[in-house]
C-alpha cells in the first residue's frame, strides 16, 4: 500500500476516519524536522521538548480547521515557530530580561549543552546567530540550515519575499562582522 499524500490524511483526518493514525502519519513524517527548526530557536532540548509538543497539540485541536490554502509542512513551521517564540517572550518577561540577557542565557546553555557537538567553529557560528535580531534569526535559520525557499518561508512568516531577502542579506553581514571580530 502506497503512502497516503497529505490532502487524503487531511481528508481522512477531517472525516473523523481514523484520527489517531492519520495525525501518527504526520507526527511521524514531521517531528524531526520541527524538532531542529525549534531547537535553533529554543537551544535547549528540553525547552524544545515541550514545544514541539505544544505544536502537535496545536495541530491536533486545528487541524479540522486547516484551510489548505498553503501546505501542511508550511502550516506546522508557522505554529512551531509561533510557539517557539511565545516561548521566548514569556521567559524574557519571567525572568525580567532584555533580549541581550535572553541571548547570552541562550549562549551558555548551548556551551553546557550536552547534545551539542559542534566544533569551536560551530559554536562561534551559533554565538553569532545569538546575536541577530529575533526576525533575522529566524530568517537565517530557515535559509541557511533548513535550505527553505523564500516562498514557503514567506508563507510560514506571513511577510514578503523581499523582506525576507533583505533580512538573510543583514543576518549575513552581520554573522560575518561578528566572526571577523571575535
Amino acid at each position: 500500500m502506497s503512502k497516503p499524500t497529505e490532502k487524503e490524511l487531511i481528508e481522512l483526518f477531517k472525516k473523523g476516519h481514523q484520527q489517531d493514525y492519520v495525525f501518527n502519519i504526520l507526527v511521524d513524517e514531521y517531528k524531526v524536522r520541527l524538532y531542529w527548526h525549534i531547537r535553533k530557536i529554543l537551544v535547549n532540548h528540553e525547552d524544545t521538548d515541550d514545544i514541539l509538543q505544544n505544536t502537535f497539540i496545536k495541530a491536533w485541536k486545528g487541524l479540522d480547521n486547516f484551510r489548505e490554502d498553503s501546505n501542511l509542512f508550511t502550516w506546522l513551521y508557522r505554529i512551531a515557530t509561533n510557539e517557539a517564540l511565545s516561548f521566548l517572550r514569556q521567559k524574557k518577561r519571567a525572568n525580567l530580561l532584555p533580549w541581550s540577557g535572553v541571548e547570552k542565557n541562550l549562549s551558555e546553555t548551548l556551551e553546557s549543552d550536552e547534545y551539542f557537538n559542534g566544533d569551536a567553529i560551530q559554536l562561534k557560528l551559533q554565538k553569532a546567530i545569538f546575536t541577530l535580531p529575533e526576525k533575522q534569526k529566524i530568517v537565517f535559520n530557515m535559509k541557511y540550515f533548513d535550505e527553505m525557499k523564500y516562498e514557503d518561508m514567506s508563507e510560514i512568516l506571513k511577510t514578503s519575499v523581499g523582506a525576507l531577502k533583505a533580512s538573510y542579506h543583514h543576518a549575513v553581514k552581520k554573522i560575518e562582522k561578528y566572526m571577523n571580530e571575535n
